[in-house]
């Protein structure tokens, strides 16, 4: 018993067929996964070339591979949970007993948010961020890898209280006193806060760090107002991270002192207040939002100039709207709790506060439309996306401010209206935003691009999904659905209920053509490859490497002159001229450290959350022990020297010569 704590067979769900159902297949896909790198001996490729890398690049790509793993598991449950709700109707039960559901209802929530939608973001950010601005990489790499490793330590726990134990049953906000020892006993809750815990360090990382880069690492002639709005849109999203992910580690940590030492931050009986809780929660929550959004905002930006052939309109009013918004999403947390009754000031203040946001959001939309009038559009995936998204986010908009009115909001809050109107926004918003991104840089990052065909079709299944699924959510909330239910007994509920759930299962047939579309593009990227480094005839600076980049990205620091620098490059005749002097480069060097402290938090989280303090003090000291390595390593760099820059170099100015761009056709 004190060996292994709180932890027993027991805690195996051998008895429910659906979680043992699914680990046999994980366990399955695993075995043939690691028989395959065995066979074709890419251990060595694997380990030296991605997981211990500290290239910015790699490290972007990663975040995405392991955000579309989960986006698969959170829509396992999100399917899972519309398939119960269309069948417990009219008095039936379903197939999910409740503490099941309740499992899935609360992972669901916090895997989509937290580990399928910020990785996606941080990875696409990684890739492109740096490129933008003419660096060389991220100001502290190896800090990069760490934050990686941190995530991933989050999102496996989170998939380990799947077969070892239980996940929480609070739903993804964790509310005291359902949260606190007394309500919830087991081990779920203390999945959920060392998760969140390791994954959110990673995070407010990764936002000093590319505060940092932005503010320290980019070109020497680039001002703050002609850095592209993609990198505008990601440096007010990692302000808003800096600011706000603290005030959740202090919540949880108040939260983890009142389950582990018996405090009484959060417990009214024992002289805490719960609802301090949700205030410290919500003012982290609602910037997650627009940290989740700013970015997207910041890929429509540059997907619209793109393949409208025009500059973007209103480049400074962008800049400014964006910042609006990250500000006055800082005071307008109070509106998801307007029904606790804080009094009509309170209400009043925060609900024109929040209506306020939508007069930034509403210029950002001008002028994308604005971009695109008399343009020559190009109707290819990501504006696909673009389109789609300015139409739903719209809808999601217009609710928000009806939610806005503290009046409105006491009836519709606990009703399934909310909920539709939140996948709107965030679905709608930052999911497109994040699927337009992929399909945008994609040819930048690997040198060949996606299949159109199969990339429309998702997009289709995608948005058409989407209607079915949540559209019928504001009818149910007119109707008086409340939310967290996981059964029904009133008739008018079950034809909405048929047909969100039937809409969940377009969404799926959509997420079925995105990996169909990968793995077909792969089989066929000699075909669509790229060689030109410029395959959407981008505006801005990345655009001007080849692809995929070289891992050094720029041989020569990049002199700025204008927003849309590489137009400028074309205009000027310099765009894939050959330099004629190369200095040696500094590069940082791969590092283990990142993936033992990640493989110690792992350790560290799972021991706390079963009470194995032996184990927990093996964690610590194996992530102390890899800190004080990496600290003492004087081997941390290296250059590259002139003559390997110009054997990549020459290599790319062939392929553009042979497809015909040199400087004279540019």
């Amino acid at each position: 018993m004190i060996m292994f704590g709180k932890l027993t067979l027991d805690a195996v769900p051998w008895h429910v067929p659906i979680v043992m159902g699914t680990l046999s297949v994980v366990v399955i896909l695993g075995i043939a996964l690691v028989a395959a790198i065995t066979y074709y001996k890419k251990w060595g490729i694997l380990w030296h070339n991605w997981l211990t890398s500290v290239d910015h690049k790699r490290i972007g790509v990663m975040y995405i591979a392991v955000a579309l793993v989960m986006l698969i598991r959170g829509f396992a449950d999100a399917i899972m949970m519309r398939t119960q709700l269309a069948m417990a109707t009219d008095g039936g039960a379903g197939y999910l007993p409740p503490e099941h559901y309740d499992q899935i209802f609360s992972a669901h929530g916090v895997i989509m948010i937290i580990f399928m939608a910020m990785p996606m973001m941080i990875g696409l950010m990684n890739i492109v961020l740096p490129l933008q601005i003419g660096a060389r990489d991220v100001a502290f790499p190896f800090l990069n890898s760490l934050s990686f490793y941190l995530f991933v330590a989050g999102a496996l726990l989170v998939n380990i209280s799947l077969g070892v134990g239980e996940f929480a049953r609070t739903g993804w906000t964790a509310y005291p006193p359902l949260s606190e020892l007394t309500y919830s006993p087991g081990v779920g809750v203390d999945y959920y806060i060392w998760a969140l815990q390791i994954s959110g360090i990673g995070t407010t990382l990764t936002g000093i760090n590319f505060l940092v880069t932005v503010l320290k690492m980019r070109a020497p002639t680039m001002k703050l107002m002609q850095m592209p709005v993609f990198t505008w849109a990601c440096t007010w999203a990692n302000v808003l991270i800096v600011a706000s992910f603290p005030i959740l580690t202090g919540a949880l940590g108040l939260l983890t002192l009142d389950r582990y030492l018996d405090f009484h931050f959060f417990t009214n009986t024992g002289g805490g207040n719960s609802m301090m809780y949700i205030n410290l929660f919500w003012a982290w929550g609602h910037p997650e939002v627009y940290i989740l959004v700013l970015p997207a905002f910041g890929i429509f930006s540059e997907i619209v100039p793109t393949f409208s052939s025009k500059r973007l309109f209103g480049y400074t009013s962008m800049v400014w709207a964006t910042g609006s918004i990250a500000f006055l999403g800082f005071i307008v947390w109070l509106h998801h709790f307007f029904t606790m009754g804080s009094g009509a000031n309170v209400n009043a203040f925060f609900g024109v506060m929040t209506m306020i946001i939508a007069v930034p959001t509403g210029v950002k939309l001008f002028n994308w439309l604005f971009t695109m009038f008399r343009g020559r559009i190009r109707f290819a995936t990501p504006m696909y996306w673009t389109i789609g998204f300015m139409v739903t986010f719209s809808i999601g908009g217009m609710t928000g401010v009806l939610l806005a009115v503290p009046g409105a909001d006491f009836l519709l809050h606990n009703s399934l209206f909310l909920i539709a109107h939140f996948h709107n926004t965030i679905i709608g918003g930052a999911v497109f935003g994040y699927l337009a991104g992929v399909s945008y840089w994609f040819p930048k990052v690997f040198g060949y691009k996606l299949n159109e065909k199969l990339g429309r079709r998702a997009f289709w299944f995608w948005l058409i999904g989407f209607y079915f699924s949540f559209m019928p959510l504001y009818v149910l909330g007119f109707l008086g659905m409340t939310r967290r239910l996981n059964h029904t007994n009133n008739p008018e509920w079950t034809p909405w209920l048929m047909v969100a759930g039937f809409g969940a299962f377009l969404i799926l047939i959509g997420i079925v053509h995105q990996l169909l579309m990968f793995y077909v593009s792969y089989k066929q990227r000699h075909e669509n490859r790229d060689e030109t480094g410029d395959p959407w005839d981008g505006r801005t600076l990345e655009w001007s490497l080849s692809s995929p980049p070289p891992h050094y990205n720029f041989a020569q620091t990049p002199v700025i002159h204008d927003l849309d620098e590489f137009d400028g490059m074309k205009e000027r005749g310099e765009a894939y001229q050959k330099l004629k002097h190369y200095q040696p480069i500094h590069m940082p060097k791969n590092t283990t450290a990142g993936v033992y402290i990640g493989i110690g938090s792992t350790v560290l989280g799972f021991a706390m959350i079963w009470h194995i303090w032996w184990l927990a003090i093996v964690g610590l000291l194996g992530i102390v022990g890899a800190f004080l390595i990496r600290a003492y390593d004087n081997d941390k760099d290296y250059y590259v020297q002139p003559e390997e820059v110009d054997i990549c170099e020459s290599a790319h100015l062939e392929k553009v010569h042979q497809a015909g761009l040199m400087k004279s056709n540019v």
